[in-house]
Formats: structure tokens, C-alpha cells, sequence
């Protein structure tokens, strides 16, 4: 009977061996954690801003269609689709051989008149010598004098006809009202233009007004003169502007307010883009401000890890302001804890952790204004 059930008993026997050194196992892995290798920063309060971003568009001010200022056939365009221009650079030149004529015409008229106007002076200034022996009246000399005032003032018509024929002819060579880049060339060689009609389109970077659409729970904050932070994605150099001025009534589909900043002579930035705003609204004195990588999110809600010899004990908190990869922390922690920062992510409440010897705890630098 013994023999029979000796299998059995062994059995049972090597399974109660084994589920002790188990636990003998179990108790020895958990009395020699391996500690986590972390980095620490130290928490003090520092001053920020208080600012609100938009994004918005940037809109040219100086986007000059260049016109003809006088009827004539386009001899040339000097300039194409997308080439760059400098103010006073030669656009396009007309045909000013009408011009050449009428200039003639007018010139031969002025030799006429003062040819009129010196013989006339002669009449008069001998007939006033013989109204004094009395062969003539003063009624004559008169008449002689009116004549010789109608000559000199159709001089004068006549020397401002040439002006006026200078002028015109000075328009047939078409000058670039602003730097820029051609838009568009409206026109060819060889056609004939009349006054008014379009030559070619500049696009000047110039001067350009950024539109930025900020909500209208802050338009009581906004004002002119306020500092404004303006990006664009077609230029790495971002510009500081101020509000130059708030559209007064509220943007009906989108219920925000156009605030408005001008920019000038800015390398890269282009009418027609996006351009993102950020407004200053404050200064807040006092702020405890730890990097985003510290705060993780738990069943519990969003925690960071509070290093106390060794161990990393976790804190709930509560966040606010999120500015230049920092996060405030309005409850939770106090001043001067030494917080987890890299590999918060992989710790438990009372972790072992190390720290990095090249990552000593240190305050957190302040941000800038």
C-alpha cells in the first residue's frame, strides 16, 4: 500500500520545494530593487509672462498696380513674371514719337508768337513817340499796347504747351513706384495702352500688416501699444511689434477681435502668408514653474515625483500655464522640492531612483521676457 502511493508523495513533495524557493526568490528580488537612473531639478518661484497666440495673415500695404499715365504703343517691358525690383527701376517704356511732334509744333508756334510780340514792341514804342508830336491819337497807342499784352500772354500758353508736351513724354518711360517683386505683367510688347490701363502688378514686402484673430474673452486686455511677438513660416527671423490698432467690432463667425501689427522691411516675409502672434499681456511676479517632462499622467491625475532620500514619492498637482516647454504648478508642491524630470515617466510612488551625478539638482532657469 505504502510502495503504491510512494509516486505520489514525491510528487506532492517536489511541488512544495519548488513553490518555496519561489518566494525565497520573490522575497530576495524584491529587498534588492535596482534603483531607477533619474534627473532632478530643484523648484523656485520665478516671474513670467502672461501671453495669448493667434494665428493670422499677413497683408500687403504697398502692392502698386503700375499704370500708363499716357496713350501710346508699349515699345518694351523691361522686367518679367517674379523678378525682383528696386524703387526707380525702369518698368516699361512707351513711344513718345507723338510727343517729338507735337513738341515741334508747339516750339514753331513759340518762334511765331515772339516774332509777332518783338514787332509789336517796335509798333507801339514808336506810335507813343508820335502821340507826342501829335500825328496820332492815344486811342491808337492804346490799341497798339492791348495787342502787344495778347501776344505776350499767348507767349505764355504757348511756352506751358511745351511744358505740358514734356511732361507727357516724360510718362512713356515707366518707373517702379516701390521695391518689390512682379506679380504679374499685364501687358506686351508692341500693344497700345490708353491712360489707366494696367502695366504690371508689384508685390512690395515692404510694409505689411499682420492680422491676428485672439478670442474675445480678452479683448477687455487688449489695447494699442502692447508688445506682440510675430513668426511666419517664410522667414526663421521673427520680428516684435506693437498693437497699432483693434478693429472695433467683433468678428461675427468667428467671435474673435482683429488685432492689427505692422511690420517693415522684414528679410523673407511675404504678403499672403500666415503669421502667428504672440501678445504680452503681463508679467505674472511669482510662478513655480517645472519642465514638462516631470508632470505624468496617473489614475490619480496629472503627478510629479518628489525625490526624498532617494525615493520618489508622488504628489498630485494642480497645472497652469504652459510657456517654453515649462509648466506652473499652482498646488501641490512648494518651493524648493527637488522634482524627477527625466524618467518621471517610468516611476511608482516610493521607487527607489538614483540620480544622475552629471544631472545635480538645480533650479530652473527663468524664462524670458
Amino acid at each position: 500500500m505504502i510502495l503504491q502511493n510512494t509516486p505520489f508523495f514525491l510528487v506532492a513533495l517536489l511541488s512544495m520545494v519548488l513553490m518555496a524557493c519561489g518566494a525565497e526568490n520573490k522575497d530576495h528580488n524584491k529587498s534588492g530593487q535596482k534603483p531607477i537612473l533619474v534627473t532632478a531639478t530643484q523648484v523656485k518661484n520665478q516671474s513670467i509672462e502672461i501671453t495669448e497666440q493667434a494665428i493670422g495673415s499677413l497683408e500687403g500695404l504697398t502692392n502698386p498696380t503700375v499704370s500708363a499715365e499716357v496713350a501710346a504703343r508699349v515699345v518694351t517691358i523691361h522686367v518679367n513674371t517674379g523678378q525682383a525690383v528696386k524703387q526707380g527701376q525702369l518698368i516699361a517704356t512707351l513711344d513718345a514719337t507723338d510727343f517729338g511732334m507735337q513738341r515741334n509744333e508747339a516750339q514753331a508756334e513759340v518762334a511765331r508768337i515772339e516774332a509777332l510780340l518783338s514787332n509789336q514792341a517796335k509798333t507801339v514804342e514808336r506810335n507813343q513817340a508820335l502821340v507826342g508830336k501829335k500825328f496820332i491819337s492815344q486811342n491808337a497807342v492804346d490799341n497798339d499796347v492791348a495787342q502787344h499784352n495778347v501776344l505776350k500772354e499767348q507767349l505764355t500758353g504757348a511756352k506751358a504747351r511745351i511744358s505740358s508736351i514734356n511732361h507727357g513724354s516724360s510718362k512713356t518711360k515707366i518707373y517702379a513706384p516701390s521695391a518689390g517683386n512682379i506679380e504679374k505683367k499685364l501687358v506686351d510688347d508692341g500693344e497700345f495702352v490708353r491712360i489707366g490701363d494696367p502695366i504690371v502688378l508689384i508685390v512690395s514686402a515692404q510694409r505689411l500688416r499682420a492680422h491676428l484673430p485672439f478670442p474675445e474673452r480678452i479683448g477687455a486686455q487688449l489695447k494699442p501699444g502692447l508688445k506682440v511677438r510675430l513668426s511666419t513660416p517664410t522667414s526663421d527671423k521673427p520680428v516684435e511689434a506693437v498693437i497699432h490698432e483693434l478693429k472695433p467690432m467683433i468678428t461675427e463667425d468667428s467671435r474673435t477681435v482683429d488685432v492689427i501689427a505692422d511690420v517693415f522691411d522684414a528679410a523673407g516675409w511675404q504678403p499672403g502668408a500666415s503669421v502667428t502672434g504672440t501678445v504680452v499681456l503681463g508679467i505674472q511676479p511669482t510662478a513655480m514653474m517645472v519642465p514638462e517632462q516631470s508632470i505624468v499622467l496617473r489614475p490619480a491625475g496629472e503627478v510629479v515625483y518628489i525625490v526624498r532620500d532617494n525615493i520618489a514619492y508622488q504628489a498630485i498637482v494642480k497645472t497652469g500655464i504652459r510657456q517654453n516647454g515649462l509648466i506652473e504648478v499652482i498646488a501641490g508642491i512648494t518651493e524648493n522640492d527637488v522634482i524627477i524630470v527625466d524618467g518621471a515617466g517610468f516611476l511608482t510612488d516610493k521607487a527607489l531612483i538614483k540620480l544622475n551625478d552629471s544631472h545635480s539638482p538645480s533650479p530652473l532657469k527663468k524664462v524670458k521676457h
